[in-house]
């Protein structure tokens, strides 16, 4: 069985220290998967290939494939 271990984790965000880069289109590295958590509020998640939209709210989460070119856009008074 293969188990998946963080190597990384971000600080919290809020809506305000939210950077910029995270609400513009990026993806992670390859064989890199991502996992963000809805904290507290809503964001929306958007998937740039696709134009998927996914409105995540609290205490939700969404898996972030490798290399899956994405962006967030806080809805509300959110933590993530």
């Amino acid at each position: 069985m293969i188990q998946a271990m963080p190597y990384r984790s971000t600080p919290v965000f809020t809506h305000d220290t939210l950077p910029e880069a995270l609400r513009r289109a990026h993806s992670t590295k390859a064989g890199v998967w991502g996992l963000l958590k809805v904290l507290k509020g809503s964001i929306l998640y958007v998937i740039e290939e696709t134009g998927e939209r996914q409105l995540i709210h609290a205490p939700h989460s969404v898996v972030i494939l490798p290399q899956q070119l994405h962006s967030v856009d806080p809805r509300s008074d959110m933590e993530m």
